[in-house]
């Protein structure tokens, strides 16, 4: 890319990518019972190019709150508020997108912008060295569905909360290293054994529980993020880039 204006360059292996994951060129329909869709039309998808006098510096820390810099690096597209928007920082220039993530997870963005790059670097490319698979019917319900566990997630959620509903949230990073972590774990019980997600989540949701000073009837419950794909008995072919996160969620008594 020396010497050749990245912009064109990603247009350029954008364009060509697209035509491996049509999918994207389309457009998201509601269908029956307020299922998402996909119709393949090939309108493609919108690019935009702007400059910006910004330095490094101020975007932030990773890790710390986000910088209000970055929205500004995502184009305000009319119609996708709640998509997802992730800034992706390269050298000299950054590269933001939208993501409805029923199109797409994590493993599936990494590997469609992974396919960017390969065109962009070479133009004897011809195809992506990883083949996408659209399969989706392979992570379809049963016919008919057979509900054997109590999914919470999807149930509806009484607002409890005693703040004021026209209160604003604060945002504050907290950091847990290796010593918060071994503090957690002195006020388990010796016979007890976890892991680092489980005692720390376990902490956060009690904290939350305590500073919400919820009636202790009240039912509670806290929900993570779940990859799919090392899940036993779930086969998902390489090179599949559609969305295999859950949210799985578990109940409890605000009083437990």
């Amino acid at each position: 890319m020396k010497g050749e204006d990245p912009v064109s360059v990603i247009r350029e292996g954008l364009a060509k990518v697209l035509s491996f994951y049509y999918p994207f060129a389309g457009r998201l329909v509601e269908g029956p019972n307020r299922k998402l869709l996909v119709d393949c039309t090939s309108e493609g998808v919108l690019f935009v190019e702007a400059d910006a006098e910004v330095e490094l510096n101020q975007l932030g820390d990773a890790i710390l709150l986000r910088s209000p810099v970055l929205e500004e690096l995502l184009h305000d597209v009319p119609g996708s508020d709640g998509i997802l928007g992730c800034p992706l920082l390269c050298g000299g220039f950054t590269i933001a997108l939208r993501l409805n993530h029923t199109m797409s997870d994590g493993a599936g963005l990494v590997q469609f912008l992974s396919a960017i790059a390969e065109f962009a670097q070479g133009k004897e490319v011809v195809a992506p060295s990883v083949s996408p698979v659209w399969q989706r019917e392979l992570l379809s319900a049963r016919h008919p569905p057979r509900i054997t566990c109590l999914h919470h997630e999807y149930e509806q959620v009484l607002d409890t909360n005693n703040d004021d509903a026209n209160s604003t949230p604060i945002q504050k990073p907290f950091f847990f290293g290796p010593k918060e972590i071994r503090a957690i774990r002195n006020h388990l019980p010796p016979h007890a054994s976890a892991s680092t997600f489980e005692v720390l989540t376990a902490c956060l949701w009690r904290c939350r529980t305590r500073a919400l000073a919820l009636d202790p009837n009240n039912t509670v419950r806290v929900s993570c993020v779940v990859n799919g794909r090392s899940l036993p008995g779930l086969i998902v072919p390489h090179g599949y880039y559609g969305n295999v996160i859950t949210y799985p969620a578990t109940v409890s008594k605000a009083g437990k």
